[in-house]
């Protein structure tokens, strides 16, 4: 979804923050050893940099996912977090990567990723960045949501770890990353030819051709959560797109319990990076109304949350305040 370029993290660009950043970075390449730079690539844990990110990320998760952990200093969540993910790293070994970016001392990185909110937690699968959540989560809740990682990456056909192909290896079940993948056969090679139909499309502003490749992967590999969701996210954009905003605005205030203009609004407000806003307005137009004008707005409600990753905190907080109105 595209959002204002100009948008910054901090509103300013906080040269201290930064500065300061930069040296912890540099004592850090100080105190290690000459054997810890040349290990430091094939870690399971690895810090990221605007200028490294399309070596250490984007080519990197052509073979295993990389989980980006997006954290500052004076971020306390973000310490909660981070032991979490790189203990869940290290018993990972290897099936995927932690890749730590300091959003103080990486500006571009973090616009680029459009962070709004720290600690942000995204995942790369096959070059592709996706939203998984912001907050610190309990360990249960972050293990389940690198579980979905690992099992859109599956369904991609990542080939895994070097020298992870054929049998599964010690404490490796069979369908782990490297391992063999039931039920992954020809799918796989559609599922790779339409995701990169669906970007070079994007790329060039073609939402429909981007549709009809995500379509194509959607059928050969029916439910694959990745294309689920860029197929969902491209709807949106061509639904908003072709709104006159601000007569959307004006609709949605005019005729409150009108489902179909509160849900024009809510793709807007959806598009422009505020989910909670949007999911807000359809669960309220559900409270108003009822029969056939009360399903339209659930219904509009429910291809929204097709948007997000599945565990989303803010789609998982809408859908049970959703349970809680229909039953």
């Amino acid at each position: 979804m595209q959002q204002s370029r100009d948008f910054s993290l901090h509103g300013a660009v906080d040269l201290g923050a930064r500065q300061a950043a930069a040296q912890r970075k540099e004592q850090a390449a100080k105190a290690a050893g000459p054997g810890d730079q040349a290990g430091a690539g094939q870690a399971n844990v690895i810090d990221v940099t605007d200028q490294s990110f399309s070596t250490d990320v984007v080519e990197r998760s052509r073979t295993v996912p990389v989980i980006l952990d997006l954290w500052a200093e004076w971020c306390g969540p973000c310490k909660q977090l981070s032991p979490v993910l790189e203990k869940l790293a290290a018993e990972g070994n290897g099936a995927w990567v932690l890749a730590k970016v300091d959003v103080d001392a990486n500006p571009q990185l973090s616009a680029a990723l459009q962070v709004q909110s720290i600690p942000m937690v995204v995942a790369v699968i096959g070059g592709q960045a996706l939203p998984l959540f912001m907050g610190a989560l309990p360990e249960a809740e972050v293990r389940g949501a690198i579980d979905q990682v690992l099992q859109a990456a599956q369904q991609m056909g990542l080939p895994g770890p070097a020298g992870a192909q054929g049998a599964p290896g010690a404490g490796q079940a069979p369908g782990a990353p490297g391992g063999p993948r039931p039920g992954m056969g020809r799918g796989d090679a559609f599922a790779d030819a339409g995701f990169g139909e669906a970007q070079q499309a994007m790329e060039r502003g073609d939402m429909d051709g981007a549709a009809a490749a995500f379509e194509k992967v959607l059928a050969s590999a029916p439910g694959h959560p990745v294309a689920t969701m860029g197929l969902a996210q491209v709807d949106l954009i061509r639904r908003v797109t072709s709104y006159d905003q601000a007569r959307a605005q004006r609709e949605a205030k005019d005729r409150p319990d009108d489902p179909d203009a509160q849900a024009r609004l809510a793709d807007i407000e959806v598009a422009s990076g505020q989910p909670e806003a949007g999911f807000g307005r359809l669960l309220d137009t559900i409270r108003r109304t009822s029969g056939e004008e009360r399903d339209r707005a659930r219904l509009h409600l429910l291809r929204l949350f097709e948007v997000f990753p599945p565990r989303d905190q803010r789609v998982a907080k809408a859908r049970a305040t959703l349970s809680s109105l229909l039953f």
